[in-house]
């Protein structure tokens, strides 16, 4: 089992955006029960009295126009809330990847370090550097699936290897 989690701010947008992506890939090429994915969020901003907001409304709308999230290809985007990431995370997972530098940052000091390589940045898995487009500024949620989707899809071609 290869077990993924994808994190960023809030776990509202980017992350679960990612996850689901992530989640639409490894379905569509046969081997979904070869992984565990899940997202989570570095900041409580979205946690409220223990209970996580769902997915950004904007963002679902951005999945569901590219088959994800519908009625024949739901996936989990509709009870999906946010959560927040925590140190057994870290062990838990083979592969954290976060969506921008200050995810990173937030990570190393929630995790306590990166002792075995497991924390990435998205973009890593692509051939461009940088941060995943934060759509909660920027409003800019085609970027943000370009970004995701091509590291999702760069992800998935480095685990196949």
């Amino acid at each position: 089992m290869i077990n993924i989690l994808f994190v960023c701010h809030g776990n509202i947008c980017r992350s679960t955006m990612a996850e689901f992506v992530m989640k639409d890939i490894v379905c569509k090429a046969g081997v979904a029960d070869e992984f565990h994915i899940e997202s989570a969020a570095t900041h409580t901003d979205e946690i409220w009295n223990g209970m996580g907001s769902p997915v950004y409304p904007p963002a679902r709308a951005k999945l569901r126009e590219h088959g994800i999230g519908t009625d024949d290809n739901e996936l989990g985007v509709a009870e999906k809330r946010a959560r927040l990431t925590n140190k057994r995370d870290y062990e838990n997972f083979d592969y954290i990847i976060g969506m921008d530098s200050a995810n990173i940052r937030d990570m190393n000091r929630i995790y306590g370090g990166d002792p075995d390589g497991k924390i990435y940045k998205m973009l890593d898995f692509t051939d461009r550097d940088g941060d995943v487009a934060d759509p909660w500024y920027t409003g800019n949620f085609d970027a943000t699936w370009r970004d995701v989707s091509e590291g999702c899809r760069g992800l998935f071609s480095q685990i196949k290897k």
